[in-house]
């Protein structure tokens, strides 16, 4: 698989998937950077061009084969202090999954998750059908911070 994606600055960037990667670029030529990955199987480059970067896409996921990878790739990610969100167990897009996120400098969010087992049922917090929607890290709304200020729950009613 190759990806491509346009960024804001070429330095943060290499900065940025040198760790994530956990290795150096494969290619680096002026504006442009190339990445070869073993495992999982990937081919991405990235061209510094500011005025193409674009938001809003979704989100990358690479599936690791087990939990104990998973957990690996986490520990080094906490290490480079580059993970935006850690979610285990989580019943996301109806399927149980260890996962963690990290951002790289234009915002491309990455999930790197363990798939445990397929389920008949969506954690609620991912029914929304807004831009926070399932699957990707969700921020807090205005109201959500609100009722969470306020302690709307009643103990017990199941909306907490």
């Amino acid at each position: 698989m190759h990806l491509s994606f346009y960024v804001s600055e070429l330095a943060a960037t290499v900065n940025f998937y040198n760790t994530f990667f956990g290795q150096p670029a494969s290619k680096v030529k002026s504006g442009y950077v190339k990445y070869e990955l073993d495992s999982p199987g990937l081919i991405i480059s990235f061209i510094e061009n500011s005025e193409r970067v674009q938001s809003n896409f979704g989100h990358i996921g690479i599936q690791v084969g087990s939990k104990e990878e998973m957990e690996k790739m986490l520990e080094i990610a906490k290490k480079q202090n580059i993970v935006s969100l850690e979610e285990i167990g989580v019943s996301c897009c109806y399927a149980v999954q260890d996962k963690f996120w990290v951002d790289d400098p234009d915002g491309i969010q990455w999930e790197i998750y363990y798939f445990h087992e397929d389920v008949e049922f969506n954690d609620p917090k991912f029914e929304r059908e807004d831009a926070s929607a399932c699957c990707m890290p969700q921020e807090k709304t205005e109201d959500v911070v609100k009722a969470e200020e306020e302690n709307t729950c009643e103990p017990g009613s199941g909306c907490c």
